[in-house]
């Protein structure tokens, strides 16, 4: 989402690296060529004005001008600043109390709330090990509360059997109530949108927060509309005083203005971003990691987290005995990148390694992701046999499984060559004692 940002970003401090020696003058130059490109993203000018004054005031100071590295002291500034403004620590969603606690999603028509409301219920189910209960209040859209009993039944977790004749404070009243007899511990209600902030729509919302009395009310908006995303949760908050927001479709290409404005215009925390399509495509805001990221310093730990969440400890150690018998096969090879695919796209992936932007422009991330699909097809078009046993793999064999994926027999051939490398570099590294090879993520190709 911040590509461009972050590009004029790095032009600016390696402007700033040029000068040798840092005045007073090297920073205002720099500091506008900052606000252009914050202005460019879709920043809204208030916090423009004010991050930009807050740079200064500490740029100016002794500490940086007498610096030996003073554009390296600028750079932290600017990362220390801008963590600030998304928020400074990350804030988890807070659920102490007695159950159930009712979490109400607030948004515009087209935020993504339905999605979202799927989304922040697995999470809670995975990871605090919750028994959410889900509610549609939406009885205008066509088709709301059917899309939020298919996704309930996607992620078998129950969803009331709201009535479309029925009024939504009811439709929460009734689902608070079977909650309750059922012992979910949950509530998520989905309230309903429209296109633009009107009085008729908050006066739903308030009173349903007066009847119910939310332990949160969270804000979802869709990143991509950059301002508007702003002025419509300054407007949400002034009527229900949202307790958090959740960013929508920040795995967009839009400019990124509504991430960096947010929590300054509204003054609540940035919960969650939205991430991708899929129902697990959830993640916690850290304002510190967005930052790094922004500035093109890529964010380890989450990488760190999503290898985690994808490679289980029991898979790791079978791959390590597998290694040490010399049993490694296609089969665990092809295993290894689905589970790499289900971390995110390469470029996704690259966007978290430190200095990896820079390459990206050399990386054809799109043929990248082709290649990753036809390894996938070739490696499907073998029997099991020729999976587990390579050495079988004769020039028929070779030329019926170029034919089955759709590939060519040089392709084949190029597969099976970089499979065998990698096998015997996992070899050495296993003698060699080198047990950290299989906390990392094999590489598919060169």
């Amino acid at each position: 989402m911040f590509e461009t940002l972050t590009d004029k970003l790095e032009l600016t401090f390696k402007r700033l690296r040029g000068q040798g020696k840092i005045s007073e003058n090297n920073i205002e130059e720099a500091l506008r060529e900052v606000r252009l490109a914050l202005l460019e993203a879709d920043v809204h000018l208030k916090v423009v004005k004010s991050f930009l004054e807050s740079v200064k005031t500490r740029a100016l100071g002794q500490e940086v001008l007498q610096s030996l590295t003073p554009e390296q002291h600028f750079i932290k500034i600017v990362r220390e600043e801008l963590t600030s403004l998304l928020g400074g620590e990350h804030q988890d969603l807070e659920l102490k109390g007695a159950p159930p606690l009712v979490l109400m999603l607030v948004g515009l028509q087209g935020s993504g709330k339905t999605t979202t409301l799927a989304k922040l219920a697995l999470r809670l189910k995975r990871e605090n090990k919750r028994n959410p209960y889900l509610v549609s209040a939406d009885i205008y859209r066509p088709a709301a509360i059917e899309q939020l009993k298919i996704l309930g039944q996607e992620l078998s977790i129950p969803v009331h059997d709201s009535q479309p004749g029925t009024s939504p404070l009811v439709i929460c009243q009734e689902s608070l109530e079977e909650a309750r007899r059922h012992f979910y511990d949950l509530l998520l209600i989905d309230t309903a949108g429209r296109l633009h902030i009107d009085e008729e729509l908050m006066q739903e919302l308030k009173s349903i927060k007066e009847a119910l009395r939310p332990h949160h009310i969270l804000l979802v908006a869709d990143a991509m509309t950059g301002q508007d995303a702003v002025n419509q949760a300054h407007g949400f908050n002034s009527w229900l005083d949202v307790t958090g927001i959740i960013l929508s479709k920040m795995d967009g290409d839009a400019r990124g203005g509504a991430a960096l404005s947010m929590r300054e215009i509204v003054g609540k925390p940035i919960l969650f971003s939205g991430v991708g399509e899929k129902l697990d495509a959830l993640e916690p805001f850290y304002p510190d990691r967005l930052a790094s990221r922004i500035l093109g310093m890529g964010d380890v730990l989450s990488l760190i987290e999503k290898a985690e969440q994808t490679y289980e400890q029991k898979e790791v150690e079978r791959l390590e005995k597998l290694v040490q018998k010399n049993q490694f096969s296609l089969e665990d090879f092809q295993t290894q990148l689905k589970q790499i695919k289900r971390m995110g796209s390469i470029g996704d992936l690259l966007d978290l390694v430190p200095g990896a932007r820079k390459l990206a422009p050399k990386v054809d991330l799109g043929q990248a992701e082709k290649e990753l699909k036809r390894v996938d097809a070739i490696i499907n078009s073998m029997t099991i046999e020729e999976r587990r046993n390579p050495a079988i793999l004769n020039g028929s064999r070779r030329r019926r499984i170029a034919q089955g994926s759709g590939t060519t027999v040089t392709e084949v051939n190029r597969l099976i060559k970089q499979f065998l490398e990698m096998k015997k570099m996992m070899q050495r590294f296993h003698k060699l004692g080198a047990r950290a090879l299989f906390n990392r993520i094999p590489t598919p190709f060169h």
